[in-house]
């Protein structure tokens, strides 16, 4: 015979009938108490973490039973104790997930959901909702679907509709619906799960929006059209970035990360800057885009680590604000722009001295413009990109 690996659904009612089989003819439960509770019948071992269980297990006979809330194959434990039952005959029962069944109560499918877990490990509920499909959180402990949508709501994104289920499968369920800004207001009972539907944001596309997609002021600095381009590619954004923009402007370079990026923290010290800064983040829909005030390096102490950092205004510290990102991941990747040569030296010398190699770009971009039905090329100041790697 085999041992079991059961997932018991969210309660007695949605055990298959395979489990119930499995359970009927066990010698032995083993599991959290809450799940033996169901079966008081039948000899059990309280045991939660993997060693506890594999532990359990030995000697016991065959047909052995390991309980586990919801699916076995949804952010269970069985994926942890499988390795320690190896040489053993194990056999797994799937059982209904709270996925399906606040898919069920919705009456909605579920294959195009996003599927994020909150329970015990770090959440970016924001980044996740900017992926363009509906996310279900997984929730428990102290990430409560209440903090999740406080933090979509100091987004900007109260407006999103979340929906709650609290208790699925038990006879005080309970399904709750609303906006992200009304359900912070509430609480839930401690076993639930959430579903958000997207944020919205500019459809998917290669980098290099056109600069006419963002807000300008007069006074405050944008990365143009090509130039974005080319920061992109030179940093090699993936969607599990976390990205800094320091000296953010009007916050072109900023958006462009974030539409490729999981997270960016744009620093800038100009009111006038940072207003306009946020006008595009919600324009474009640049919602993991958080704007941080303050002037670079002292504005980075308190930063998440990057993984690629874009340096587009340094104010006269740049070499302290690349000492202050090498504190913060001595591999992140680097590119600072430059128009004076003065600081592509300052910008190389500093990099190769904490260790980055670097390649140095000239781009030199002209724009036609109609002069008495012909087409005048003007050319656009030149600009170094300087870019720092580890090998």
């Amino acid at each position: 015979m085999s041992t079991f690996l059961i997932g018991c659904g969210c309660g007695p009612e949605s055990l298959t009938a395979a489990a119930l089989s499995a359970i009927a003819s066990a010698p032995l439960l083993v599991g959290a108490p809450r799940l033996l509770a169901l079966f008081p019948q039948k000899p059990s071992v309280a045991a939660v973490t993997a060693a506890d269980i594999a532990a359990a297990l030995r000697g016991a006979a065959d047909g052995a039973c390991v309980l586990y809330s919801g699916d076995s194959g949804f952010y269970s434990g069985a994926r942890t104790l499988l390795p320690l039952l190896e040489g053993r005959d194990v056999r797994v029962l799937p059982g209904l997930s709270s996925l399906q069944l606040l898919a069920a109560r919705l009456c909605r499918p579920w294959q195009d959901w996003r599927l994020c877990s909150a329970h015990g490990v770090d959440c970016d509920v924001v980044s996740a909702v900017c992926g363009g499909r509906p996310v279900f959180f997984l929730t428990g402990g102290k990430v409560t679907p209440s903090s999740l949508c406080a933090e979509l709501t100091a987004a900007g994104l109260d407006f999103l509709s979340v929906a709650v289920g609290e208790n699925l499968g038990c006879e005080d369920e309970r399904l709750v619906t609303g906006t992200a800004r009304e359900l912070a207001q509430r609480t839930f009972a401690p076993l639930n799960v959430m579903l958000c539907d997207p944020a919205p944001r500019l459809a998917p596309r290669c980098p290099g929006l056109p600069d006419d997609c963002f807000t300008r002021a007069e006074g405050v600095p944008m990365t143009k059209q090509e130039l974005r381009a080319a920061i992109l590619s030179k940093l090699a954004v993936t969607p599990e970035d976390v990205c800094w923009d320091v000296g953010a402007g009007t916050g072109s370079v900023s958006v462009e990360l974030a539409l490729h990026g999981k997270s960016v923290l744009a620093v800038e010290r100009s009111p006038a800057a940072l207003k306009v800064a946020e006008e595009n983040r919600r324009k474009l829909g640049a919602w993991n885009l958080r704007l941080v005030e303050g002037t670079a390096p002292d504005a980075l102490c308190d930063l998440p680590a990057p993984d690629a950092v874009f340096v587009g205004g340094s104010g006269g510290a740049l070499s302290e604000i690349l000492r202050a990102v090498h504190a913060a991941n001595a591999g992140a990747r680097v590119c600072v722009s430059a128009i004076a040569v003065e600081t592509l030296h300052t910008a190389v010398e500093t990099l190769r001295s904490l260790g980055w190699q670097t390649d140095v770009t000239q781009l030199c971009v002209s724009r036609g413009k109609a002069v008495g039905g012909l087409t005048m090329m003007l050319a656009q100041n030149p600009v170094y990109l300087i870019t720092g790697t580890r090998s």
